[in-house]
């Protein structure tokens, strides 16, 4: 019985001690102080650089690859047949209308207008012949019309040899400069047959292809110049612009008319060739801060009054050595030239002097 008293005795002092632990530890739970949640750090503005920039008024160029042609390109033909006789002015002549510059053979071409003299003669002996009996109330008058008849027969034989044989001198309808020879010496010649080519570069054409949706840019009257691969330029006036476009390329064709009085631009050759077409207020930048946005649109990166990242959509309207023209931005813009890469439209950054700015946040 003792025994068993102890032993409840000893149990409660351990339960005891067990409460009391408990109710320490519980104490300090409730009267500690709640954490304070820690202060959350705001990143500082990336640092870019900005410049700048008031736009300009440039010239809205068309630029186009074309090609000089001849203003005239003809064909001597013949007008007679026969035989090339000789080439009476070589390759490269100047011409003017008349030249001769070839000869055909005679063949028996003198024998027949020999033979038409002769005829012609005859006839007209028989005339005067009628007219005297006519005349004397010997014959009557109908067979003086018939002479006469006959003489006019002869004179139009005569005529037409005379003409044939003019025609074995193979003269120059145009101005220009013999380009090629169709003939030569001892081929045979069909009346209309090709014998040699004039072309006359005073003044040259300038042909561009100019695309559909820019044609509406183009008109008679502009002003165009001319660059050669030589690096020679000229100056010309657009004189043609096609009203209906070429079926395969649906392109269409201009022509520009350039001078070249000293023919010191020869034709055949190619040429870039600009043309102004208006005025437009732009920025000159350099490509590098050309970037797409999310909508796959080109554009360019500037800083408004509120320090934030804005996207400006942008159109080239002139290349240059030194960069390219845009338009699209506001007329004074202030451009991001480093740093556009790191950040994003609607972000908030600190814009510096492009000596003291930084890609990465200070």
């Amino acid at each position: 019985m003792l025994e068993r008293f102890r032993r409840s005795r000893r149990l409660l002092a351990v339960a005891g001690l067990a409460l009391a632990a408990i109710v320490w530890i519980l104490s300090g739970v409730v009267t500690r102080d709640a954490p304070v949640p820690a202060t959350a750090h705001e990143p500082e503005p990336m640092a870019v650089a900005v410049e700048t920039r008031q736009a300009e008024d440039i010239e809205q160029v068309l630029v186009l690859q074309g090609q000089v042609e001849p203003h005239m390109r003809t064909t001597v033909r013949a007008e007679t047949a026969g035989q090339l006789a000789e080439w009476l002015l070589p390759l490269g002549a100047d011409v003017r209308p008349g030249d001769v510059i070839a000869q055909l053979r005679m063949d028996d071409r003198e024998a027949r207008r020999q033979q038409a003299i002769a005829n012609l003669r005859d006839k007209e002996a028989e005339r005067a012949a009628t007219r005297r009996l006519v005349e004397q109330g010997a014959s009557p008058r109908i067979q003086l019309e018939a002479s006469e008849a006959a003489v006019a027969a002869a004179e139009a034989q005569l005529r037409a040899i005379e003409l044939e044989i003019d025609n074995t001198r193979i003269q120059a309808p145009v101005e220009g400069v013999i380009n090629q020879r169709i003939a030569e010496r001892g081929d045979f010649v069909s009346v209309g047959g090709g014998v040699a080519e004039i072309v006359d570069n005073d003044p040259l054409l300038g042909v561009v292809q100019v695309p559909q949706h820019q044609i509406e840019r183009v008109e008679r009257g502009q002003v165009a110049r001319l660059r050669f691969l030589d690096g020679r330029g000229a100056e010309g006036e657009v004189t043609f612009v096609a009203s209906v476009a070429q079926p395969g390329t649906r392109t269409f064709r201009v022509e520009i008319t350039v001078p070249n009085p000293d023919l010191g631009f020869p034709s055949g050759i190619s040429a870039g060739v600009e043309i102004p077409t208006r005025e437009v207020r732009a920025h000159r930048v350099s490509p590098a801060l050309i970037s797409l946005d999310d909508a796959g649109r080109v554009g360019v990166k500037t800083v408004d009054d509120d320090d934030r990242v804005a996207f400006h959509p942008v159109q080239v309207v002139r290349t240059a050595p030194d960069g390219v023209w845009v338009t699209g931005l506001p007329d004074v813009a202030r451009l991001i030239t480093v740093g556009q890469g790191f950040v994003a439209t609607g972000q908030r950054v600190r814009p510096r002097a492009a000596d003291t700015a930084t890609e990465g946040p200070a």
